[in-house]
């Protein structure tokens, strides 16, 4: 097996083919698994090798999850997620972009990111080319985890935390105005707390850009506090969205930091809080039960209000619905 590549969960048919190897020499992927490589992103006058975490599924993916860190975080955050969206069935993509560069090409808006996140739409755009930074990136994490020629699936769906919610929100909206096809492809996005930048209005321009459109874009928030700049994207978003009945919900007594769990880098905890437990089941219990309406083209009402295992959420005290 390949150094990059980690066994995550290990089945039954994994010791049964200890025993019979010959049996088991044809058998599907037993258990989901993780590579790292690159994948080359247009910067300024040249581009970057992007770090890239993947995890695959046992079975033909469902659909590709973008999961976008935020301020000072990488694809380490997704540590735990990550795992957990390939084992409902769905390849994950992890990236790291840079807090800060010169040329503009951060996760958050410092400057001015408008044409790198440009650029990440464009990378999104080679979906269905095999030859695409997009496709050779993973083609190469496939055989890697054992999943040589597996095919890149055809349908979207994006999660970004903090700065990064803004970064997947744009790249959604940019996908809208300059990529039809791409964007069809595309079935949610799910933003985890997430903050404007200070400079620009990247959150503002993206929220109106998609209003009019049917995509569903929800929001999951911890209360109004610094490390979301009292929830300056959530709060954004709720605005610009007129066209939606549901936003999301307010996690009652989140962190910043919930989506992630015990993967949360050290300076997010110790800055934003240690997210509880009980906030990070929801958080990620109702991002993968929105993922799997998005996938599906449903409306599960499980999993919005009124549904079993939202309205169990509510009941708890532990979720509030946004306005």
């Amino acid at each position: 097996m390949h150094s990059s590549v980690r066994r995550i969960i290990i089945s039954a048919t994994a010791a049964l083919c200890l025993m019979a190897a010959a049996a088991c020499a044809a058998a599907p992927p037993s258990a989901v698994a993780k590579a790292s490589n690159t994948v080359k992103v247009a910067c300024g006058l040249g581009s970057k090798n992007v770090p890239v975490d993947w995890y695959f599924p046992t079975g033909t993916p469902k659909g590709l999850v973008w999961l976008q860190h935020g301020f000072t975080e990488s694809k380490d955050d997704w540590a735990d997620f990550g795992p957990k969206v390939a084992a409902n069935g769905y390849l994950a993509m992890a990236t790291t972009l840079p807090t800060a560069d010169v040329q503009g090409c951060t996760v958050q808006n410092i400057g001015n990111n408008t044409a790198f996140l440009k650029n990440l739409a464009t990378l999104f755009g080679g979906l269905g080319s095999p030859s695409s930074a997009l496709g050779t990136s993973h083609a190469d994490a496939a055989t890697k985890a054992g999943r040589s020629g597996q095919a890149l699936p055809q349908k979207l769906a994006f999660t970004g935390h903090s700065a990064g919610g803004e970064a997947v929100l744009y790249v959604a909206n940019q996908l809208r105005g300059s990529d039809a096809s791409t964007f069809a492809k595309l079935k949610g996005v799910v933003l985890q707390d997430p903050v404007k930048s200070i400079v620009g209005s990247n959150t503002d321009t993206a929220a109106k850009g998609l209003n009019n459109t049917s995509l569903p874009v929800y929001a999951l928030a911890s209360p109004k506090y610094s490390c979301n700049s009292d929830q300056s994207g959530t709060q954004a978003v709720i605005k610009a969205l007129t066209s939606r009945s549901f936003h999301g919900a307010q996690v009652t007594s989140g962190a910043h930091g919930d989506i992630f769990g015990p993967a949360q880098n050290a300076l997010g905890a110790t800055t934003c809080g240690t997210p509880q437990a009980k906030n990070t089941s929801a958080t990620q219990t109702l991002t993968l039960g929105w993922f799997g309406d998005q996938f599906a083209g449903t409306n599960n009402t499980t999993f919005y209000p009124g549904g079993s295992t939202y309205q169990g959420l509510v009941s708890a005290g532990t979720i509030t619905t946004l306005p």
